[in-house]
Formats: structure tokens, sequence, C-alpha cells
């Protein structure tokens, strides 16, 4: 391997092409040529990373672009085992930090990288900004995403920010975290002003993390293209995602347009808040194969409950269902707007093994809010507030507000809400 010990490290001009990883051994600052400077991998190149740095504190990497050359290298791998960090498991990334503090990642461009372009692990007082990744992640034996393409930190990285970073055509996830259910939570993060125009997966994920705010990001056709997205393991694609253990975190004025899926999933959020989030969708429902509700509660991880969520003045539009989706209790739900809920008309008259068919809970997919018993887990909603709401779409007049027969409707205030009939006419 190539390795560098001195403490800065300019690159020549053009492009230079690697078998094996440049590894940083000591506290680097590595920067392109004023002219330009790219990494290239060749079509001999093994490693975990173009470049790869482990235990160090204060880098820089600035100024330089690199290319995985995913055409010559691309080949399938499975999701990374529930037991291992997906450092430890996938090889051709772009840039690979490992147990690193101080880092700053800036001015750089990504593409052609068979995994990660760029993957944090078990590292402190991150700043990766003004980045531009494109045309990257690898795919399973069925040709599915695998969730790789993108930005992933996990494995407890605190302080982190990413911001100003651009994403396009990410096969996976653009934007995430991510810790083993053993491994600490991600913390201190900040995920601001970033876009995301094509993801098969979700364009921001929080996964098992506290005091995390995503703030003022931009994301665009999300779920795409259908046949990258990974159904068969539960990858239905999200705008704002969750996993894990999630709390003390803010979701806030983020735009999501075109998601062919949620606009933001809670799984796992508790005590936190989503404000003035803006969701649209334009077109039919036929073009949303795995749209779903705006908004959606859950309770996978067996550490949390879902509670004391504020939804407050989010924008919804266009969802094939419903729009918010509740379990879990002390929750409010106020001064949103939804409009053109239920583009799918689904209604009583679906029967048994219908699309709009669920089980003993009839009403769910053609509510614009729904009081559920539960999620991955028991927890029917209760003490729960959902007021000052504007709620339009198919038949909504009627279907306003859904209630699963299983929950008593005493330990719920429902107040003020406005409810009304309106279908949205196709454009041509």
């Amino acid at each position: 391997m190539l390795a560098f010990a001195a403490k800065e490290i300019t690159l020549k001009p053009g492009i230079t092409v690697l078998d094996e990883p440049m590894v940083l051994e000591e506290s680097t600052q590595l920067l392109g040529a004023p002219a330009g400077s790219t990494l290239k991998a060749s079509a001999n190149f093994k490693g975990p990373a173009l470049i790869v740095a482990r235990g160090l504190k204060e880098l820089s990497i600035q100024r330089l672009k690199l290319d995985g050359n995913r055409q010559q290298l691309e080949r399938s791998f499975p999701i990374a085992p529930y037991d291992q960090a997906f450092s430890d498991f996938y090889p051709l990334n772009g840039i690979l930090i490992d147990n690193c503090e101080g880092v700053i990642l800036r001015d750089i461009e990504i593409r052609n990288v068979v995994n990660f372009p760029i993957l944090v692990s078990r590292s402190n007082r991150v700043r990766i900004q003004t980045a531009r990744i494109e045309y990257s992640g690898s795919r399973d034996d069925k040709g599915k995403n695998n969730t790789t393409g993108g930005i992933l930190l996990e494995e407890g990285t605190a302080d982190f920010e990413i911001r100003f970073v651009k994403l396009r055509a990410i096969r996976g996830n653009g934007i995430w975290t991510h810790s083993r259910y053993e491994s600490p939570r991600n913390r201190d993060g900040l995920i601001q002003e970033n876009e995301v125009n094509g993801s098969a997966r979700d364009a921001i994920q929080v996964g098992h993390a506290t005091n995390i705010r995503v703030l003022k990001n931009v994301m665009v056709n999300i779920g795409y293209p259908v046949e990258l997205v990974d159904m068969a393991n539960g990858g239905i694609p999200v705008g704002i995602d969750t996993a894990g253990n999630v709390d003390k975190s803010l979701y806030a004025e983020n735009l999501i347009q075109e998601v062919n899926g949620k606009c933001l999933d809670l799984d796992g959020f508790h005590h936190g808040e989503i404000l003035s989030n803006r969701c649209y969708n334009a077109k039919p429902a036929t073009a949303y194969p795995q749209g779903h509700f705006g908004i959606v509660l859950n309770n996978t991880n067996p550490d949390m409950r879902s509670e004391d969520i504020l939804i407050e003045d989010n924008e919804i539009e266009g969802m094939k269902y419903g729009g918010i989706f509740l379990i879990g209790r002390n929750h409010i739900v106020r001064k949103n707007r939804m409009r053109f809920l239920n583009t799918s008309s689904c209604t009583e008259s679906h029967g048994k093994g219908a699309e709009c068919y669920f089980g003993d809970e009839p009403d769910l997919l053609r509510s614009g809010i729904y009081f559920g018993k539960g999620a991955e887990r028991p927890d029917p909603s209760s003490n729960t507030i959902v007021e000052n709401n504007l709620i339009t779409g198919y038949k909504m007049k009627e279907r306003c507000i859904g209630y699963s027969p299983a929950i008593p409707r005493t330990k719920l205030k429902v107040d003020q809400n406005i409810c009304v009939d309106a279908e949205r006419k196709a454009k041509k």
C-alpha cells in the first residue's frame, strides 16, 4: 500500500491511477493540485477504499476528485449482516475514516464508487462540506439496492456536520447514520442544506442516534429507479427515515418532492420534533408503486416507545394513502396541512385481498390521520392531541380521522380539524 507520513501532501495535477489504497498514517492535510487532481481506481484495484485513514487526529482532505471505476469493479454485495460494522464488511469505498478525531472533508467530488463514497466509523468531530457525489452504490444478487452509494456515519460517530453536499443517482441511501444494536449510538449531528436527487432507498436516514438535527435539505425523486427498490428486505423508500433508537432530535424545514414511498418515517423516533417540512407528489397514484402515508410512526427498536413527538406545521400533498399514521402516547399533531390524500381512492368497497384491505383495521389506508393499535409492537394511541389540521382528499370529509377498533377514543383529543373532499385532476 502507498503509505504517507508527511504533515502535508499536495497531489500532482491530473489523474493518478491506484491499484491499492492510499493510506494516511499520520495527521495529514491532503490537497489536490490547484490545477485539479483525481485519484482513480484501476481495473485491478483491491482494498477497503481509495483513501484510508485509521486512528488519526486532525485530518483534512480537500480540493480533490475521486473516481471509483464502478464500471469495471462492480460486483454484487448483500446488505451487511447485523453483527458487522459496514466499514468491516464493504470494500471498494471512496474515503474510509475509522477511529479518527478532527476530520475535515471539503471541496471533494466523488463518482462511480462501488459501495460508499464516504464511510466514517467510530470517529469524532467530523465535518463534511461542499462535496458532490454521483453514480455510486452496488446491488445485491437480485439486482436491488443494498443501502450503499452515499455518505454513511456509523458505530457511535459523534459531533458531526454534513452541509452543502449534492448527491445524484445514488442506488441506496443518500446521507445516513447507522449503528449495530450493541454499538454506541451516533450523536450530536447536523445534516443541513444538502441536496439528494435520485436515490432508490432513503434520501436521509437517522439511525440509532441522539441529538441529530436534519434541517433545510432538499430531496427529489426518492424511490427511483423503481427496479432498484428493495421491497424484499423492507426497503420502502423514504424522504427522511429513522431507525433504531432515536431521541432528542429535530427534522425541520426540509423539502421532499416526488417520493415513491413515505415522506417521513419515525421508526424509533421519540421525544423529538417534526416541524415545517414540505412533501409534494404531483403525479397519479400509479406513478408510486411503493406509495404510502406521509408521516408514519413505528417502534421496531425494543428500547424505545413512541412518545412525546411534536408534529406541527408540516405540509403533505398527493399521498397514495393517508397523511399521518399514529401510535404511542403524548404526541401533539397540530397546524399541519394535508392536501389531496388517498390518491389511490381506497374506500370501504375494496374487499379482502385488494390493495386497500388491511386486516382488522379497515379504515387504515383510507383515513387522513389514523390512530393505530401499534406497529412493529403493540402500542395503542393514547393521550394524543390532534387539532387545527387541514385534511383534504378523496372522501376526506367522512374519512378525515380514522381509528383502530382496538383503541379507546376517550384517551384522544381531536378538535377543530378541517376536513374537505378534494380530488386533484391528473396532469396531462
